[in-house]
C-alpha cells in the first residue's frame, strides 16, 4: 500500500514559500503537487522539502521539472539516485545530500 502524498504549505519567517512533502509522490498523486506548485503565490523561490518523501516515480519527477526554474529542493538521501541521474540535481539546488548542498 502506498503512503498518501500530504503537501503543507508555510512561509519563513523571511518571506520564503515552502511546500513541506511527505508520503509517496507517483502518477496517482502527482497533480496535486504540479497544483501546489503552481498556486504559490510570489515571484520568489519556493523551497521544497522532500525530506520525508518515501517514493518518487516519474510523474512526481516530471511536476519537478517542469518548476525546476523556480524551486530548491531539500531531499533525503534515499531520493539521491533519482534525483542525480534525472539531471534534475543539475538544474536545481538540492540539500541534504551526502550531508552538503548540490
Amino acid at each position: 500500500m502506498t503512503a498518501p502524498l500530504t503537501v503543507v504549505a508555510s512561509q519563513r519567517p523571511d518571506g520564503t514559500l515552502v511546500l513541506a512533502c511527505a508520503g509517496e509522490i507517483d502518477m496517482s498523486n502527482a497533480r496535486a503537487l504540479d497544483e501546489a506548485l503552481a498556486g504559490a503565490d510570489g515571484d520568489g523561490t519556493v523551497l521544497v522539502d522532500l525530506s520525508a518523501v518515501e517514493y518518487l516515480d516519474s510523474a512526481g519527477l516530471t511536476v519537478l521539472f517542469s518548476h525546476a526554474e523556480r524551486i530548491r529542493l531539500v531531499a533525503n538521501p534515499l531520493l539521491e539516485p533519482v534525483l542525480t541521474i534525472s539531471g534534475l540535481a543539475e538544474l536545481t539546488t538540492v540539500e541534504g545530500l551526502d550531508g552538503d548542498d548540490q
